[in-house]
């Protein structure tokens, strides 16, 4: 083995020791959790890239580490709590909440209680979802709304269908008291299924409205 590859694999298994341990420790926060281990994976991918390029590969975790920290911050408690609150709150709705990979909250609120179909005015039975998304919410956190459809009508309809139910969403948040300036919208139309167009369950998939929550970095 030659001087770089030893380098490189001497910071990697600091690394993957390190996070180890960091897994196993149940007294640190999510948030915590999430800089740890955004700073390990980014201290070994920084190592990979400085042995590659001929520079050092300890030097390059570092600098890789602090990346990764910054990326693997972006999930606090209060987005954990959040989650779960949302969970708890629209069980048995048909509305699916999730943490994405990029360390965003997910909320996937299905047509039979968003919209009708055609149209863009919010239902009853979508208010109390987006009531309880605006219930404590903290002013670092931003919102995009997803408006989809299904396959139905031509794309020039579906595309401003989709923008105009986004659009709808960010007014309802807006007047509960989220800065309209910290909502972004968004319409995919048909062009994003999660099922197959051809049946009419999978069309109901289809027509959806997602709506994403992402923590400013502190």
């Amino acid at each position: 083995m030659n001087p770089r590859d030893f380098r490189f694999a001497q910071a990697t298994c600091s690394v993957a020791a390190a996070l180890a341990l960091l897994g196993a420790c149940e007294s640190m926060s999510e948030r915590q959790k999430g800089t740890a281990v955004g700073a390990g994976g980014g201290a070994v991918a920084g190592a990979a890239i400085g042995s590659a390029t001929g520079h050092s590969a300890g030097k390059g975790a570092v600098i890789g580490g602090a990346i990764g920290a910054v990326a693997g911050n972006l999930w606090s408690k209060r987005m954990e709590d959040k989650r779960k609150e949302m969970q708890a709150a629209t069980a048995g709705s048909g509305v699916n909440v999730e943490r994405t990979q990029d360390n965003q909250l997910k909320v996937s609120v299905p047509n039979d209680i968003s919209f009708d179909t055609g149209r863009a005015d919010i239902k009853p039975e979508m208010r109390p979802v987006l009531d309880q998304l605006t219930k404590n919410l903290d002013s670092k956190v931003n919102v995009t709304v997803v408006g989809h459809t299904d396959n139905t009508g031509n794309d020039a309809i579906n595309d401003t269908l989709s923008i105009e139910r986004a659009q709808s969403v960010r007014n309802y948040l807006s007047v509960r008291g989220v800065d309209a300036k910290r909502i972004n919208v968004q319409g995919r139309g048909s062009h994003e299924p999660v099922a197959s167009n051809t049946s009419d369950s999978g069309r109901a998939q289809n027509r959806r409205v997602e709506i994403f929550l992402a923590e400013q970095p502190a």
